[in-house]
């Protein structure tokens, strides 16, 4: 799932179509080289890149030093080259990581603490975005910071690119994905999460502002796989019995500003997870 390409699938469908002449510059988050170039002549920004891995790096820098220090890169050329906004992809990572989720719902407000024994991942798009607001108290022009936070991105594949989320509901149809931890956690289609990316770039009150991007509800790893032998039964065959977690807690979450400044109208949970089903079948 790549979100650039899906990115540039949506400016499409929004009507941006002067894309012939794109000009592909490489740039590294960890490096100071070519970001001007990148910037140059730029009137939007949407900064996604991040890294991310499922596993605990050995040293949490190796996570967090690139997501930071290439947010404020990205932030810098910016501001040096005249762009009007930078749309950054943060995480629900940053926003409900460190709050007890039994009797509050997860809003705009949100932070979580990177003090907190959270994982390194967490920690990164929590200083990350941290940092993007801080370096926006310091700007002197015309600059504008608008944030998307989504949660866990599912959706179709864009072509033979996969990610971390496919990979979840592959490893449920194989059956290595053998059991269903005590975690629930929101979902969004990837083709709304672009979606909302454009809004923010060019909505005039989404400046300033930060985007919780979630369907409604929650799920557990327990709920995709009943919703897969529900609607898709032929395709259970190796699945592992997974069973729900008795001391599971739902988060809930708010997608409402979303919808009510932006006119933003997501998909639902099992819409997106479905997407995702189908999406592996198809490329198998």
């Amino acid at each position: 799932m790549n979100r650039t390409n899906e990115l540039l699938r949506v400016l499409k469908v929004h009507g941006i179509e002067n894309l012939g002449n794109l000009e592909f510059v490489q740039a590294d988050l960890m490096s100071d080289e070519n970001w001007h170039e990148a910037a140059a002549h730029c009137d939007y920004v949407l900064h996604a890149a991040s890294p991310f891995t499922n596993r605990q790096p050995k040293d949490e820098n190796e996570l967090i030093v690139p997501a930071r220090e290439g947010t404020l890169r990205v932030l810098t050329a910016a501001q040096d080259s005249g762009v009007k906004r930078v749309v950054l992809t943060s995480s629900f990572a940053a926003m409900g990581y460190s709050i007890d989720a039994r009797d509050h719902v997860f809003a705009e407000e949100d932070w979580t603490d990177p003090e907190a024994p959270v994982g390194a991942y967490v920690k990164s798009k929590t200083l990350a975005e941290r940092a993007a607001w801080a370096f926006m108290g310091s700007v002197v022009g015309d600059l504008e910071l608008t944030v998307i936070n989504p949660v866990g991105i599912f959706g179709p594949a864009f072509g033979s690119h996969s990610s971390e989320s496919l990979g979840l509901i592959q490893g449920i149809l194989n059956g290595t994905v053998k059991e269903s931890p005590p975690a629930s956690f929101g979902v969004v289609d990837v083709r709304d999460v672009a979606d909302l990316h454009i809004s923010a770039m060019t909505h005039p009150q989404a400046a300033g502002q930060r985007f919780l991007a979630t369907a409604d509800g929650t799920v557990t790893i327990a709920d995709i796989a009943r919703l897969i032998e529900k609607q898709r039964p032929a395709l259970t065959g190796s699945m592992a019995r997974l069973d729900q977690h008795e001391s599971v807690v739902y988060k809930r979450l708010s997608n409402e500003k979303a919808k009510t400044l932006l006119r933003w109208v997501p998909r639902t949970t099992e819409e997106a997870l479905l997407a995702s089903v189908d999406s592996i079948v198809q490329g198998a």
